[in-house]
């Protein structure tokens, strides 16, 4: 059965992305690369990496101006995990990604929190 195997990503909305950045970098170490982005990567069974990433107060990218946050989770089969959601009248955004990162798709909990949904490509 296709599930949640970690967490990919820990987005969030911020007044000023870039101060808050180098606040973090400064008192916590965190170093994004030069997209903004903090890859913490890590080992064992399920080796992957989890991303890190402030966002503009504006970004739509995950719902409306309400939601401070959004969770990516890792998934092991994004299509499967999709489909039985859908059979299960949860809210399954129409629109799928997929770029070198691995293949994305969204959904929206009981409490109308968007999340991310990621199959990440090989390697991640």
């Amino acid at each position: 059965m296709a599930r949640v195997t970690g967490i990919g990503g820990v987005f969030f909305r911020s007044m000023d992305p870039q101060k808050l950045e180098e606040w973090y970098v400064e008192h916590l170490g965190i170093e994004p690369d030069a997209e903004g982005f903090v890859v913490m990567r890590w080992g064992g069974d399920h080796a992957g990496s989890t991303v890190w990433a402030p966002f503009p107060e504006d970004t739509e990218y995950f719902g409306p101006a309400t939601a401070g946050f959004m969770i990516n989770y890792r998934v092991d089969d994004l299509d499967s995990l999709l489909d039985r959601l859908i059979l299960a009248g949860v809210k399954v955004d129409d629109l799928r990604h997929e770029d070198e990162n691995g293949r994305f798709g969204w959904a929206w909990d009981p409490e109308g929190n968007r999340i991310e949904l990621w199959q990440p490509a090989e390697g991640f």
